[in-house]
Parts: C-alpha cells; sequence; structure tokens
C-alpha cells in the first residue's frame, strides 16, 4: 500500500528544504532507530509479499549487513542500552536500500496487471 507523500514537493522547493530538512533531521534522531545503530528502511514491516521479494533481491552485503544491524539492535534493546554515539547510524548513511527495490518491484506488478488486462481487437 502507497500512501501520498509531500517529499517531491518540498525537495523541488529550496526554502522549503530549509525549514524541513532540520525538522525531518530531528525527527529521525527523536525516533531513536539511529541511535541502535539502525537505518530507516530496516523498520519496514516484512511481512508482505513486495518486501519479502526485495529482501530476496538484496545483495549479500546489503542483506548480510541489515541481518547485523538487526541483531545488534536486538542486543542494545534487551540490554537497555544504546550503542556509544560513535556507532551511531550518521543522517548521511541513512540511505534507502530497500524502498527503491519495492518501488521496482510495484512498478513489474503492475505492469505485469495492466498487460493482463489488455484485449486485443482484431482489424478485419
Amino acid at each position: 500500500m502507497s500512501y501520498p507523500s509531500l517529499a517531491p514537493f518540498v525537495m523541488k522547493r529550496p526554502w522549503l528544504q530549509k525549514i524541513f530538512k532540520p525538522l525531518s533531521n530531528w525527527y529521525a534522531n527523536t525516533a531513536g532507530y539511529r541511535q541502535l545503530g539502525l537505518r530507516a528502511d530496516d523498520l519496514i514491516i516484512e511481512e508482505n509479499e513486495e518486501t519479502i521479494l526485495a529482501l530476496q533481491r538484496l545483495p549479500p552485503q546489503a542483506s548480510y549487513d541489515r541481518v547485523y544491524r538487526l541483531r545488534r539492535a536486538i542486543q542494545c534493546s534487551l540490554r537497555h542500552k544504546l550503542l556509544p554515539k560513535e556507532e551511531w547510524t550518521k543522517p548521511e548513511e541513512d540511505v534507502p536500500y530497500l524502498t527503491p527495490l519495492i518501488e521496482k518491484i510495484r512498478a513489474q506488478e503492475k505492469e505485469k496487471a495492466d498487460l493482463d488486462a489488455m484485449t486485443i481487437v482484431k482489424n478485419h
């Protein structure tokens, strides 16, 4: 399921970027996932079909890194401690790696549905 986003609108306007960029960084830091060494895409729920397919398409190193980050975050959560500040995920490291694959899978599914719904009309 896709949610509407204002991101493209904001990204096209530099004056809005100046307002929302610090606000978005503050929100991401307040969410707490960066203090556990996670990235935003690590928080995507794995129980839908598109995410499962995207995880299968990840390169081996990216998949290994994801599992490592998740296990380390679970360990921190069980100990009720955060990572040392130097191990926190930095904003420049928090780039989407799973979202592009999910979007590609959605586009492929839409194309397949469009092709399956296509009707061929013969002209005599």
